[in-house]
């Protein structure tokens, strides 16, 4: 479809400098989307500097939604960052048991990641990692145990740094996607509170038929290392997802974490259901015109 293969090209082909904003200017924002930005700290006249965390499975598998969200960003007004030392937050050896390895990578997002007003990243589960266990995590490191608290308080998930931030209305920005969709929500947005900030921010896109996915609460059998070590578990609780998401005839099944869209998606492909998946940053990037809707496979 044209687009870069790691979101590395798309900041190259993009003129996205790092860690400085991009140097094409947005589109100015409409002034009622963005009259919740941090008004603590900024205004409006005093853009937000965001870095994008884009993390390892975006940036690698679905490099798309680190497209989508640059543009959504960029359209609401923000100076996003694309800090080039960042690397992987700690997730895969924290879940595996790894404590030290992992709190070596806490320390590095600490380093790259603390000078910006925010940190947003498409990733439900790494959002989860740095907000909720890397303050746990080295919290007996009298160097980094306050950094990794005040890291963690500026760090938000995609949809709700769009809901809770900027609280932006996407039906004044004049967001519009005929079609319809299903949500899966990660399990990781329930352990930051946000199951249901998806529905409730796409709600606002107009024409945009969202229909409810039977069991929306059970995990799609991902787990990342879970499925490895027990696939035979995961394999069946994919078939389970699946099967649901099949019986809604949504168009797209909007997914808040690139390993469980792998994950289904695998699956799909396997039973031969045609289902597109796609990110929130995606849909909303398509709907808002910044970039072009894409066919089912």
């Amino acid at each position: 479809m044209g687009y870069p293969n790691n979101f590395k090209q798309f900041q190259s082909q993009s003129g996205m400098s790092a860690p400085f904003h991009t140097k094409h200017s947005p589109p100015p924002p409409t002034p009622n989307a963005t009259e919740g930005v941090l008004q603590t700290t900024k205004s409006l006249s005093n853009p937000l500097n965001v870095a994008l965390f884009i993390t390892c499975l975006t940036e690698q598998f679905t490099p798309r939604a680190g497209v989508a969200a640059t543009l959504v960003l960029e359209r609401l007004g923000c100076h996003v960052h694309f800090p080039a030392a960042q690397t992987c937050c700690g997730q895969p050896m924290f879940n595996t048991g790894h404590h030290a390895d992992a709190a070596i990578l806490a320390r590095r997002m600490i380093d790259v990641f603390e000078a910006f007003d925010a940190i947003v990243t498409p990733s439900a589960s790494c959002a989860a990692m740095v907000k909720v266990h890397s303050p746990h995590l080295l919290a007996s490191d009298a160097a980094y145990a306050a950094r990794a608290t005040a890291l963690a308080a500026k760090t938000y998930e995609f949809v709700e740094f769009l809901s809770r931030v900027l609280r932006v209305d996407l039906t004044a920005l004049g967001a519009r996607h005929e079609s319809s969709a299903t949500i899966h929500p990660a399990c990781h947005l329930r352990e930051l509170g946000l199951m249901d900030e998806p529905a409730k921010l796409l709600a606002t896109v107009d024409a945009l038929n969202l229909r409810p996915l039977p069991a929306r609460d059970e995990c799609c059998g991902f787990g990342g290392a879970f499925s490895v070590k027990h696939p035979s578990i995961s394999a069946k609780m994919v078939e389970k997802k699946v099967d649901n998401v099949a019986s809604t005839h949504s168009d797209a099944l909007v997914c808040s974490d690139a390993g469980c869209a792998m994950n289904i998606d695998g699956a799909c492909r396997k039973r031969g259901v045609r289902q597109r998946i796609i990110s929130a940053p995606e849909i909303i990037a398509e709907s808002l015109a910044l970039l072009p809707r894409e066919p089912a496979p």
